[in-house]
């Protein structure tokens, strides 16, 4: 059988008639009707009142992030376990960032420790839904309600999961989403933030649009970015949000074939889905145990020798040497996201994917471990 690869974007009829729209009326660049099409459709999916496309989901977070505001010294929690964006938008609007670790089983923010990092200079909280699965969303809001903070709700990797009946991107004081090639909506780059505060949401169109003056363009009160979605992106984005709920069911299909086919593999933790919630499985997440004479690294050598591609997992914040250069984090110690760091990988994950290659790649971890 043919290497059985990690991900890829899906993309059909739909999207190649709205693209040859754009090429065909000459509407490629960052105006067009796709645009606003795409941040309407995409919020109401979300729940939301507005939408600002970006160009990337780090562009999404650095454009919420600013947002918000905030002052040197101001300190806003972040997860150890997740992708260098997170922690990057927080550095580039000239606060801290703080670190909390994990929780074990969802790999996502553990909601009982960001309390602990409460201090008098808190301003905000960034949950990240990680791999498919909603960070505890009600408990955090219990939290920051009562202390006044602003949530930056990181959905880049959730289109679609849930939490408690109401879909991820919907919580935040702003959202951010991101449209890369391997996320269940895509437009190949691409981002969003999302709110339901209009004062917000008009503050995100001049951040990303360089922040021109309505009055007088080339004359600017603020830095802002050129971050920028073009209308052919926004015109695939449309047509894939268009059959969102198809992908996220093909995502949970594949989910349910590799934990059926992986069931009695007793040297992985596989992923979860807490009652709470709905995950997406963006990335089929497998973790070796602690027990298990082989890391993450030495796992994939061996699943590429067979004929499966995979990918690893995030490395904490707190081990980035850039940040360490920077001086943050020193002396951390996060265990949970050190050993998903250096245990977990995932999957070829892509909704491509046939039935016959998900027994392939079952049957090979089978093989690693016989």
């Amino acid at each position: 059988m043919p290497r059985v690869p990690v991900n890829e974007p899906s993309i059909g009829e739909r999207e190649l008639e709205y693209a040859e729209e754009c090429i065909r009326t000459g509407w490629i660049s960052s105006a067009g009707r796709f645009i606003e099409a795409f941040e309407r459709s995409w919020a109401t999916f979300c729940g939301r009142a507005h939408g600002v496309a970006v160009s990337s989901g780090t562009a999404a977070l650095d454009v919420a992030t600013a947002c918000c505001r905030l002052q040197p010294g101001d300190e806003v929690i972040v997860p150890a376990f997740t992708i260098i964006s997170c922690v990057q938008a927080v550095v580039r609007a000239g606060a801290v960032p703080v670190l909390v670790d994990c929780d074990p089983e969802t790999w996502c923010m553990d909601v009982d420790k960001v309390a602990l990092k409460l201090t008098s200079r808190t301003r905000a909280v960034m949950p990240v839904h990680m791999y498919g699965h909603p960070v505890d969303m009600a408990a955090l809001a219990a939290l920051t309600d009562r202390f006044g903070l602003t949530v930056i709700e990181d959905a880049a990797e959730a289109h679609g999961a849930e939490h408690a009946g109401r879909r991820c991107g919907g919580f935040g004081d702003l959202s951010c989403f991101s449209f890369y090639a391997n996320k269940i909506v895509t437009t190949g780059e691409g981002g969003m933030v999302l709110t339901d505060d209009p004062a917000l949401a008009e503050h995100a169109r001049k951040l990303r649009n360089l922040c021109f003056r309505p009055d007088r363009r080339f004359v600017h009160d603020e830095l802002g970015f050129n971050y920028r979605l073009t209308n052919i992106q926004a015109a695939i984005g449309l047509a894939q949000v268009e059959r969102v709920n198809e992908t996220v069911a093909r995502k949970r299909e594949l989910a349910q074939a590799y934990s059926q086919g992986l069931r009695d593999v007793g040297e992985l933790q596989l992923p979860v889905e807490r009652p709470d919630a709905k995950n997406v499985y963006w990335m089929y997440g497998v973790v070796l145990h602690e027990d298990v004479d082989m890391d993450a690294a030495a796992f994939a050598g061996a699943l590429a020798r067979l004929g499966v591609e995979t990918r690893p997992f995030f490395v904490g914040m707190h081990e980035q040497p850039v940040f360490r250069r920077m001086g943050l984090f020193r002396e951390e110690t996060y265990p949970v996201t050190e050993r998903l760091s250096r245990r977990g990988l995932y999957l070829p994950s892509g909704t491509a994917l046939t039935v016959e290659q998900v027994d392939f790649v079952c049957r090979a971890v089978h093989k690693v471990f016989s």
